[in-house]
């Protein structure tokens, strides 16, 4: 790893997840921060929403007095955007800027007018989160460029970064009003791509055949593809996380990515080894106690956990595949009493009142009505989960060998029934399975490896690929199963990830420690110690192309 590789004095990135826990990445940019931190200390500059209040403050958040002091006291910032500076509270602690942008709005289809005579951007057909990410994304660029001219940014080699499409104004925005200074765009999965997917048509196989434009057109995704397709060829650098996504970039943003950045991990919320089996006993004995107050059974200590997890797209995570997989297991026979969590967020309401009460009650054997489902949904009807588990008729009764469980919220310790956040529920699990059809890169399986425990994932991921690429696709060679999912072959990947999730019940301690230790050496070639090597590249591609963009002209 190169030390402050080709000279960059000042870098600022983007998102809305900066400070604002909200998807995976997050879990990119604050394991990436450090690394950062590390090559550019305080050089780097994290910039991201204020959608904080003093009821719901930014639980991350530190504001500091003394940060970038000089700038603040003068500020005089257009449509009333203020921020508050500080460091976010994550290793590293990299400086944050938060920015308040909700004046924007009312100046909105200005600013669209003016991004639609410079780039095309049609904000004609916006709807939904849009018209925020844009005012947060436009006030972000007015917020750098105010930083960047404060702190002489026409003499340093500066780069900004801007993360996903709800950034791509902010990018563009620089573009207009700072042409000196380098951008860098990465898309974590395009808007159309995962759009296509959600709507159950088929990606892969199609691929080639698509049109990024007419797609967007049929499927009301207009401005999002709009804005991310010209955000992503106006970057001086356009990344995105893996190879599949690549190929789905170029085909629907008419732009082949200038370089792969895989996402990389830091392991810093890992328990040390010396606490390791005390973490992941307090685990198994949280989980199996809800378990057990739901379902009025008493579960044996070696009880078999397994879970899937992440953000609540039932078609694209392989929500659907996950269940009809644990209904195949309970067919073919797991090789132990078996349960299946589902800890995905959904339309939550609240703990079950039932459940909690339960929980305080010793020696409780009463199983509660519909025991498949730990809190209230306010779409119980209509929710596709436990759609699903009502279909397959899982009930979870004194016979059944595998239980499903549904956990429908985010599991912060918070949540009424867990007291656990999912980290530290995750270190009781004997398996976890991401059976994804739409996953540029996969977080989740690769937080599951860091824990020791294995995981199956599929070859449509980008860590699935990545795992594919370095490693023999064995349990005991990486602690990960990938398993090879096409646009058609559905049943067999239920069948296939039945089979190894019994293999996995079944087999003896010295082969279960064998598959964690590989898990755990799988984890440690994901560090960013080893990945910024691609942002560094990244980096050098973007200085480099603003120079030629700006070669004869003065800065």
């Amino acid at each position: 790893m190169e030390e402050n590789p080709k000279g960059v004095d000042l870098l600022f990135e983007t998102s809305w997840e900066v400070c604002n826990k909200v998807g995976g990445i997050y879990t990119v940019l604050s394991t990436k921060a450090k690394t950062l931190q590390n090559l550019y200390k305080d050089k780097v500059i994290f910039v991201g929403p204020d959608v904080w209040t003093a009821d719901k403050p930014a639980p991350d958040f530190a504001e500091s007095p003394t940060i970038l002091r000089k700038w603040v006291s003068n500020l005089d910032l257009p449509y009333g955007i203020e921020v508050r500076v500080g460091r976010w509270q994550i290793p590293g602690k990299p400086i944050a800027v938060l920015v308040k942008f909700d004046g924007l709005y009312a100046v909105k289809n200005e600013l669209y007018g003016r991004m639609w005579d410079a780039f095309g951007v049609d904000s004609l057909h916006a709807y939904g989160d849009y018209d925020e990410a844009c005012a947060f994304s436009h006030a972000a660029g007015i917020v750098i460029e105010s930083l960047y001219r404060f702190m002489g940014g026409e003499k340093l080699n500066t780069i900004a970064h801007f993360d996903e499409w709800t950034t791509g104004m902010g990018l563009l925005y620089t573009r207009l009003n700072m042409p000196e200074v380098a951008t860098v765009f990465t898309t974590h999965a395009t808007s159309i791509g995962r759009s296509i997917c959600g709507n159950g048509k088929d990606l892969y196989r199609y691929l080639p055949y698509y049109n990024g434009d007419q797609m967007a057109g049929e499927l009301n995704m207009e401005s999002k593809h709009s804005l991310e397709k010209a955000a992503a060829l106006n970057a001086d650098c356009f990344t995105t996380v893996s190879d599949v996504t690549a190929r789905e970039c170029e085909q629907l943003l008419g732009r082949k990515p200038d370089v792969v950045t895989p996402n990389g991990f830091e392991p810093n919320f890992v328990p040390a080894r010396t606490r390791y089996n005390t973490c992941r006993m307090a685990a198994r004995k949280e989980l199996l106690e809800v378990a057990s107050a739901l379902t009025g059974k008493q579960y044996p200590e070696d009880t078999f956990l397994v879970c899937t997890s992440g953000r609540a797209e039932y078609r694209n995570k392989g929500l659907d595949l996950f269940l009809d997989a644990a209904a195949t297991l309970q067919r073919i026979h797991p090789g132990r009493q078996t349960i299946a969590f589902v800890m995905v967020p959904a339309w939550c309401v609240g703990p079950r009142a039932d459940l909690r009460k339960a929980l305080t009650e010793k020696n409780h054997t009463q199983a509660l009505p519909e025991p498949v489902i730990t809190h209230c949904l306010g779409n119980t009807d209509y929710d596709p989960v436990l759609g699903r588990i009502r279909g397959l008729g899982i009930s979870n009764s004194a016979q059944s060998e595998v239980d499903v469980i549904f956990v429908p919220c985010y599991l912060n310790g918070m949540d009424g029934v867990f007291t656990l956040s999912y980290y530290q529920l995750l270190i009781g699990m004997d398996a976890t399975v991401f059976p994804s059809y739409y996953e540029p890169w996969g977080y989740t399986p690769l937080e599951s490896v860091a824990f020791g425990v294995p995981t199956i994932t599929t070859s449509l991921s980008g860590f699935g690929q990545w795992v594919e690429s370095n490693f023999e696709n064995d349990f005991s060679a990486s602690g990960v199963f990938v398993a090879d999912r096409t646009d058609t072959n559905y049943w067999e990947v239920v069948d296939g990830i039945s089979r190894s999730l019994k293999f996995l019940s079944s087999a003896d301690r010295s082969t279960t420690e064998k598959i964690s230790k590989s898990a755990f050496h799988t984890a440690a070639q994901a560090n960013w110690s080893y990945f910024i090597d691609y942002y560094i590249k990244a980096y050098d591609i973007a200085l480099t192309n603003e120079e030629k963009r700006n070669a004869g002209t003065d800065k």
